[in-house]
């Protein structure tokens, strides 16, 4: 059974950075890609970055690009997703997130195929 657990959220101030971990367990390989959603209160989960199994290719909404920076360490099974320049925006509940379709089909809920629970961001102004 695959399992996600994020880390490193917490409180900054608008224009701060913080950077989140994603430590999955339960894959037999790394044929995978990984990515982070984000959902705020009272809406709904959004797509925040992706990238391939190898690391070759991301994928960035564009309310985060220029700003955030995901990446990958397979030897660690880990993701990363750097996030400078906080704004009041960014404040949510971040997923990581696993499919096997790719980095691009991350993008799309449906190609989701595990979950993390989430680790909480928010920023003060």
């Amino acid at each position: 059974q695959v399992q996600l657990v994020e880390s490193g959220g917490g409180l900054v101030q608008a224009g701060g950075s913080l950077r989140l971990s994603c430590a999955e367990a339960g894959r037999a390989d790394n044929g995978y890609a990984m990515g982070w959603y984000r959902q705020a209160s009272g809406k709904e989960r959004e797509f925040v970055a992706a990238i391939s199994w190898d690391g070759g290719h991301t994928y960035y909404d564009n309310s985060v690009k220029g700003r955030f920076t995901i990446s990958r360490d397979n030897d660690k099974n880990a993701a990363y997703l750097q996030m400078n320049n906080l704004k009041p925006e960014d404040p949510a509940v971040y997923h990581c997130a696993v499919g096997v379709g790719g980095g691009y089909y991350l993008q799309l809920l449906e190609g989701v195929q595990n979950w993390g629970k989430g680790t909480l961001v928010t920023v003060s102004s």
